[in-house]
């Protein structure tokens, strides 16, 4: 598929970059992009290359949220075609949500808005110490209603009431502290920093990512009650496919794994 708003490059060793690529717009998500977002999410969930995926951007911008003659078409539009419009939102955010890979972000300029609803479905979010971040729908008479549902179970409750309301931007550090960073480091060290944490992945089974993956997303919303039985299902399952076989003998035998190179 040709993109207009991303640009996708694939290394050698597995890791691919997924760029936001409306730099001259500061990133902000239009109809499109989104729908281009969710192609490419499951363009790179179907490619055998690729093991895992750092989101970033180009210009000095990560997202500004979202385009404003997106948002002013969604004001013309009635009730239905509102909703229509959120639900495209929604259903992006679900799609980059339940990516097999591994999503890490690497945040180089400001996320307001949509672009803090895209950090809280990412497995890990490297930062610059330099950036800054808000939820800024509130100044708008809006709410970070479609965000809202990622946002807050990326945060919890407490903490999403602290920037949910205000409007204000805050740093990297406070967004480490929030829960929405995973790791602030220098802008001179960023790439170096997510790509190291990339890395790390190719150590492990790719198949036994995606359903570790999977797993931690269950446990966090299923009923305690459901649990045992799952997690029982889900290790006996991995324990019978042909990648952990290879795992557990290639450890006996103290040779590489087939997945490490």
């Amino acid at each position: 598929m040709t993109y207009q708003n991303l640009r996708i490059e694939k290394a050698d060793n597995g890791i691919t970059t997924l760029l936001l690529a409306r730099a001259e717009k500061h990133n902000a998500m239009n109809a499109q992009m989104m729908d281009e977002l969710v192609a490419a999410a499951e363009e790179l969930d179907n490619c055998e290359q690729t093991r895992a995926i750092i989101l970033a951007a180009d210009g000095e911008t990560f997202c500004a949220g979202g385009d404003l003659k997106w948002m002013q078409a969604q004001a013309e539009k009635d009730r239905i075609g509102k909703m229509q419009e959120a639900n495209r939102l929604a259903g992006m955010l679900k799609r980059l949500d339940n990516m097999k890979k591994p999503l890490i972000a690497r945040v180089h300029g400001p996320a307001y808005g949509g672009g803090v609803g895209i950090l809280s479905v990412c497995d890990l979010v490297v930062a610059a110490d330099n950036t800054k971040f808000a939820l800024t729908e509130t100044r708008l008479g809006l709410i970070p209603a479609t965000i809202g549902t990622y946002v807050v179970r990326r945060l919890g409750e407490g903490h999403a009431r602290q920037v949910f309301m205000n409007a204000r931007p805050f740093g990297a550090e406070r967004a480490h502290h929030l829960g929405l960073v995973s790791l602030v480091t220098t802008p001179e060290d960023l790439h170096a920093v997510t790509q190291k944490e990339a890395e790390a992945y190719l150590n492990c089974a790719p198949g036994a990512v995606a359903d570790a993956k999977a797993l931690c997303q269950n446990l966090a919303r299923m009923p305690v009650e459901d649990q045992i039985d799952y997690t029982a299902n889900a290790l006996a399952d991995r324990w019978e496919t042909t990648e952990a076989q290879a795992g557990i003998s290639a450890f006996f035998a103290k040779e590489t794994p087939p997945w490490r190179k």
